[in-house]
This record gives C-alpha cells, structure tokens and sequence, in this order.
C-alpha cells in the first residue's frame, strides 16, 4: 500500500496518523494472540514463533517501505529504514518492554541467536563500505535461507522437552489453528496498514518543514515501519509472553538486514553515504553489543538497562540528527 500523501491537507494528514494508531493497536492484538496459538497448538517454544513468523510479519512494513524507495532511487530512505528500524528495535522497543515488565531471556538466544545477530550486523556493516550491489544482496538473502533452516531443525530437537513449559506459559491461548492462522494474517494486514498510515503521513508532515529524507528515513519512517515490533511487543510484555518480545526483536532486526538489505540491491543497488558508516552503523553494532552484554549476566533484561537503551537510543538519532 503506497499513497502519495502529498496531495493531503494536513488535516487529513491527522486523521492518517490516528487511523495508523487504531490500526496498529488492534494489529499487536491479533498477531501477538495469533502467535501465541500457534506456538500453543505446534508445541514448540514462543521464542521460535517469535524468530520467524512474528518476526518476518512484523517486517512487512520496512520491506514495502525499502523497495518503494529503492525502486525510487532514494537509497537514503532505503538504507536509513533499514538502519532506524534496528536502532529503534533494539533501543526503543526493547527499552520501552522492559520497562513494562523485566524479563528473562531464553539461553538459546544467548549461546546461539544473539551472536549471529552480532555477525550479521558485521557483515552488514561491511559490505555497506563501498555500497549494496547485487552481489552482497544475493549473499545476504543465502543466509537468510540458512538461517531459516537452523532455526526449523533447533526447534526440532527440543521441541520435546518444552511441552509443558510452552503449554503453562501460553495456557490462556487456546485457539484453533485456523483462528490463530486468520488472527496472524489479520494482524499483519492491519499493522501493515496501521504503520504506513502512521509513517507516510508523519514522512509528509516532515517534508512539509524541510526535513532530509535521510533523517526522515532513520526517524519517522523507520519508528514507524517498527510500530508493528513496538506494538507486538506492548501486548505481548503486558500479556507478560516474553519469549515473543525476545525473539520478535531479535529476528526482526535479523531479517531486516538479511531479508531486505538482500532483496533491495538484488533489484536496486543501494549507494551508503560514507558519513553513515561513521556513525548510524557503528552506533547498531554497539548497541547490539550493549543489549548482548545486559542479556548475559543473568539472563534478564532490568530496567535500569531498559533505562540505559532508550538513553543510548535517544542519543544516537539526536546526533545523526544534529550532524
């Protein structure tokens, strides 16, 4: 869904960012209870569903959003998507759950999913020195392939033992699989919707006082492509389902540089400004590293570091601002 909301009046521009609200709050409903369903009737562990369906769902918006602009050859709103979307995933989103309620992190995404987030983020960072041609696309689109594939045969060798874990956890989830199937579409459809409404309008509104579409692109479109993670993960942090915030969060920002930093350059190779590799992508490699470092000692997720990630956040967009 793409509209050209520069032919709005701002009034209608308003009415946009509120429908965008009402959607994305009925969407984080629907996919989080859809979610947990499944996870429910395929026993296997939340923090899977998490990784993958929820994950890629929850990703729709910034893969709609990057092509747009790649197709457009605007790499700034592509990239800068890419790049917000993962700051704010792991220090908006994942502070602003941890302040609802602390919670405790799974080790496999410890030993196994936070340390391939770290590569990734490496290689991504990487292979945007000099640019995303269509070469770097194909390899990052293969490890999503193989990354897809770990996950399905991990889920399969501990899917037993977490039976009961997964069935207490989850035990108010009860639904059918094709409820859990419509509730998941259904919630993806109109966070989707919701945050195109939200980030076009708010996007225009930016542009109408003379914003950069860079800075647009790590702001507004990028915390509004990330509405459907930040809305997912309220619901599911005050349903107290923490193993979908986790793996929401972690596989989202995971299939945002593999999935569509790899799918853009395959069509539209994307130009990096050098000056973003001095700070926006260093700035996710270390926030990467800080929320990594939280996690390990003890598994939990406090509010004091809740706290230090919004603060890191905060800082980073006020300086890429700034610059």
């Amino acid at each position: 869904m793409v509209l050209d909301y520069s032919t709005f009046a701002v009034w209608v521009l308003l009415v946009a960012l509120a429908a965008g609200l009402v959607l994305l709050y009925f969407g984080g409903n629907w996919l989080t209870d859809g979610a947990a369903a499944l996870a429910l009737k395929l026993r296997i562990e939340p923090v899977v569903i998490g990784l993958t369906v929820v994950s890629v769902c929850t990703s729709a918006p910034e893969l709609v959003t990057s092509f747009v602009s790649g197709a457009a050859g605007n790499s700034g709103l592509a990239v800068g998507n890419i790049l917000g979307s993962n700051l704010a995933n792991l220090g908006l989103i994942l502070g602003i759950a941890a302040l609802i309620h602390p919670f405790t992190v799974k080790e496999r995404l410890i030993r196994a999913e936070v340390p391939i987030l770290v590569g990734v983020t490496v290689v991504f960072y990487l292979f945007a020195i000099g640019g995303f041609n269509r070469i770097e696309g194909a390899l990052l689109l293969l490890m999503t392939g193989a990354y897809l594939v770990y996950v399905v045969k991990a889920s399969r060798r501990v899917r037993a033992p977490f039976v009961a874990e997964v069935e207490d956890e989850l035990s108010g989830a009860r639904l059918s699989a094709v409820l859990a199937v419509v509730l998941l579409l259904g919630g993806t459809l109109a966070l989707t919707v919701g945050a195109e409404l939200l980030a076009g309008g708010g996007a225009e509104l930016a542009h109408r006082l003379g914003v950069s579409d860079f800075i647009i692109g790590i702001t507004i479109v990028a915390v509004g492509t990330s509405l459907p993670e930040l809305a997912a993960c309220i619901v599911a942090a005050l349903k107290r389902q923490m193993d979908l915030v986790a793996g929401n969060l972690i596989g989202s920002n995971l299939f945002n540089m593999m999935l569509i930093g790899g799918s853009v350059p395959l069509f539209f190779p994307l130009a990096v400004d050098p000056a973003w590799l001095a700070l926006e992508f260093p700035a996710m490699l270390v926030l990467t590293l800080v929320m990594w470092r939280f996690i390990w000692t003890g598994c939990h997720v406090h509010r004091w570091e809740a706290v230090i990630l919004l603060a890191l956040y905060i800082g980073i967009i006020l300086a890429s601002t700034l610059r």
